[in-house]
């Protein structure tokens, strides 16, 4: 499938569920953001950068693995209670928590080499997330596996997320142009939030390719 087939069914697959999702994670992104304001108003400038990323690791693995859970129950068929979906993100935030600093980390690193080998790890990581929540793997092992199973779709799973990310990010920047800072807390805590809310769309696009790349054997493909 290419990457225009991938982004329609999975904006289909967004759109149609958009009900659902809201509720399960929009309320933790909003969270989230007013854990980042706080702490953003409470230190100094000059601080420890990482603790952005600290605070980041607290709520983003509770809301991205609930919404992975959910996108694999959808494509069964199935009608998850969100309750059940958060417990067991829940269960699961310990790994995920130590998935995504050693993600954000590498990242971060590759980025700071010349910028590509950051785009390079960033491709190659992105099936890490779902083989720790749907297949159970340690952290190292999803990422060696992510590894393997990127091999050959590099330019597929990179274009597909720069054609969710690139307009997300002109959008910031144009939000922050209309809103310069610094903002009033009310209308960054909107902006940060509904950001970071439809950053959600890029897991519902990787959870796709995830799929289409090697799927699960009890799955049926068909829902999304």
């Amino acid at each position: 499938m290419n990457p225009l087939d991938v982004l329609r069914d999975s904006l289909y697959f967004f759109k149609r569920n958009l009900g659902q999702i809201v509720q399960l994670c929009l309320p933790l992104v909003i969270f989230e953001a007013l854990l980042q304001q706080v702490v953003d108003h409470s230190t100094e400038p000059d601080s420890f950068p990482g603790i952005s990323v600290i605070v980041g690791l607290l709520v983003y693995p509770l809301y991205t693995a609930a919404l992975i859970l959910f996108l694999d129950a959808r494509s069964r068929g199935e009608s998850p209670r969100n309750r059940d979906l958060l417990a067991m993100a829940a269960s699961l935030w310990p790994r995920f928590a130590l998935l995504t600093a050693l993600n954000t980390v590498l990242i971060l690193l590759g980025l700071s080499l010349y910028f590509l080998p950051g785009i390079y790890l960033m491709v190659t990581l992105a099936f890490g997330e779902y083989l720790l929540v749907l297949r159970g793997m340690a952290p190292l092992a999803a990422m060696k596996e992510s590894l393997r199973m990127t091999q050959g779709h590099f330019l597929r799973i990179l274009l597909c997320i720069l054609c969710v990310m690139g307009p997300l990010w002109l959008l910031k920047g144009a939000t922050l142009a209309v809103y310069p800072e610094p903002q009033n807390p009310v209308i960054s805590l909107l902006i940060d939030s509904a950001h970071s809310f439809l950053q959600l769309f890029t897991s519902v696009v990787l959870f796709r390719l995830f799929m289409l790349i090697n799927p699960l054997p009890e799955s049926n493909d068909n829902s999304l």
